[in-house]
């Protein structure tokens, strides 16, 4: 299951250096609440990984969203040695296979 992150402890964990792979979303958003099985799918697949697998509610939270400039949800940034990776970045509903490539990317990074 995906942590669910607020802007303090998604710091935290984007700080601790190790990966993390976040998703901007919100209840009002259809294709958001289209991503929570896919979603949820990816962070059981990394559950045993040294990995960061969080979920960040743009509506209770804004300093993050602000920071990084996301603009449409679901997004999903990727974290790493404390900064974002700008070329990871992915926007709108995706399929399991495409996170899973993001995320085999970040780690292999």
């Amino acid at each position: 299951m995906a942590i669910e992150l607020t802007d303090a402890t998604a710091q935290e964990a984007i700080q601790s250096g190790k990966p993390v792979v976040i998703d901007f979303w919100a209840t009002w958003c259809g294709p958001c609440m289209g991503m929570v099985p896919v979603y949820t799918q990816l962070a059981e697949e990394y559950a045993g990984a040294d990995i960061t697998i969080g979920k960040y509610n743009v509506d209770e939270n804004t300093d993050l969203a602000t920071e990084c400039r996301v603009m449409s949800i679901p997004a999903f940034l990727f974290f790493k040695n404390g900064k974002q990776v700008r070329e990871l970045r992915l926007a709108g509903s995706q399929s399991i296979e495409t996170l899973r490539e993001h995320v085999e990317k970040l780690l292999a990074l």
